[in-house]
């Protein structure tokens, strides 16, 4: 399906709108290296910039606060608020991320 009006980010990242409606939006994108993180992964970013749906407008200014909900020994589970410049939820994020040992690093 193409779709002509999508913004140049998308079109950047390479996400394929397969459905658009105003009940249902369906797209896919192609993993490939550019989007990978260091273990050859997608990348979280591309992961949120896929699934986003904020809603705030260009001039408006998205304010995020992160805070963990469960710190491991191996994970770490992180929940992400982000509100529009009025003070309303604009998205919830969670992520887990990996904890590694400094030892298990490629840096």
């Amino acid at each position: 399906m193409a779709v002509p009006d999508l913004p140049a980010f998308t079109r950047l990242l390479g996400v394929n709108v397969l459905h658009r409606s105003p009940e249902r939006t369906e797209a896919d994108l192609p993993v490939r290296e550019e989007l990978c993180n260091r273990r050859g992964v997608l990348h979280g970013g591309a992961v949120m910039a896929l699934g986003d749906m904020l809603g705030v407008s260009k001039g408006d200014t998205a304010h995020a606060v992160c805070m963990p909900l469960h710190r491991g020994r191996t994970t770490i589970v992180l929940e992400t608020r982000i509100t529009r410049g009025d003070g309303k939820l604009a998205a919830i994020v969670t992520q887990t991320q990996l904890i590694f040992d400094n030892n298990d690093t490629n840096e």
